[in-house]
């Protein structure tokens, strides 16, 4: 069980509207032969502005029920995929 605060994840899905997918993982040992697991949780997270794209990290914080699947709201987008530089377009008749 997750504990109640922040939890940082990466999206995974972002087709819906004004709802992201966040993965968040979980690193533990196992009881009896101390061997470290890896878990992967995925939630659904509010996002009002739809600003979160694949591959961006996140962080989530748990609210009140706001779909049948949806409790968790995007707090912050810590780290961006996407660059905010315009991409280049080839000049018309160039060589080929």
């Amino acid at each position: 069980m997750v504990k109640k605060g922040a939890v940082k994840g990466q999206v995974v899905s972002d087709k819906m509207d004004k709802t992201v997918v966040v993965a968040v993982d979980t690193v533990s040992r196992h009881p009896l032969y101390k061997k470290s697991m890896r878990r992967v949780r995925k939630y659904m997270a509010h996002d009002e502005s739809n600003s979160c794209h694949v591959g961006d990290i996140v962080e989530i914080i748990e609210t009140r029920p706001l779909s049948h699947r949806k409790r968790w709201c995007v707090v912050n987008r810590l780290e961006s995929t996407r660059s905010e530089v315009a991409p280049v377009v080839p000049a018309e008749g160039g060589e080929q």
